[in-house]
């Protein structure tokens, strides 16, 4: 009887194999989950480093912005040159009691004071936008993190009766700048030569008549001299659509 159970115990073993096979399909399958958890884990850390990398460059940008205004305007300040920073640390404002056009007109005026306050604004200009953003990294520039400085041209309301008008004549004030810092300045490389992190020339310029103005209500001659003006605006490189889209699809 006893023998007789053993032997049917031992075929059933050998009829169905199935059991050890199933136990080796869920070993399997929990090697490859284990698997798949750490390649998941792997992307999700490599795709949080790339966004934080990008963060910080945007970080990056904005301290080199603020270190060029801040510094040009403070080295200025002690040789007793008068400009503002504007506009959320953006804009560099050169007021007209630094520099004042004579009326219709564009050409720096021939004064010995306005030619040195001119030349000194662009010489330390050129040489805040040079430094290194970091000692750490010397060879890295802070110019680098900027998309463009513009040289913005802007008058008051009141109606021009030159050519083009305000438009004109606030757009060639900014020309007559640039022209004077590009051919007058005895710096290496010219303002000219530089190019952005684009490989894009850095510099331009822009006229903005009385569109936009410090005081939109123009009720004293006080109001109208603030609005004529020239801005240094300095943008810095941002992200492009499709720099947001690989964020939004790394993050998905």
């Amino acid at each position: 009887m006893r023998a007789f159970s053993r032997s049917r115990s031992r075929n059933v073993d050998e009829e169905n194999p199935y059991w050890i096979s199933f136990s080796d399909l869920m070993s399997a399958l929990l090697v490859v989950f284990i698997l798949a958890a750490v390649a998941l884990i792997i992307e999700l850390t490599q795709k949080q480093e790339q966004f934080n990398q990008d963060i910080q460059t945007l970080r990056n940008a904005e301290q080199a912005r603020r270190d060029i205004l801040h510094e040009i305007r403070d080295e200025l300040a002690k040789q007793n040159v008068t400009v503002f920073i504007a506009d959320n640390d953006t804009v560099l404002r050169i007021p007209e009691s630094t520099l004042s056009f004579d009326s219709n007109m564009d050409e720096i005026p021939n004064d010995p004071e306005v030619v040195n306050a001119v030349r000194l604004i662009g010489e330390v200009l050129h040489e805040a936008i040079h430094q290194p953003f970091n000692m750490s990294d010397q060879q890295l520039k802070r110019f680098e993190y900027l998309d463009t400085v513009f040289i913005e041209g802007h008058t008051d309301s009141l109606s021009s009766n030159r050519d083009k008008g305000n438009w004109g004549l606030s757009t060639f004030r900014a020309i007559s700048l640039w022209e004077f810092w590009n051919e007058s300045l005895d710096v290496y490389p010219s303002l000219g030569d530089l190019k952005n992190g684009y490989d894009s020339t850095l510099f331009s310029v822009s006229g903005y008549a009385a569109t936009r103005r410090v005081n939109k209500e123009e009720v004293t001659s006080a109001d109208r001299r603030s609005n004529r003006r020239i801005d240094i605006r300095f943008t810095v490189k941002r992200p492009e659509l499709a720099d947001f889209e690989e964020v939004s699809r790394r993050a998905n």
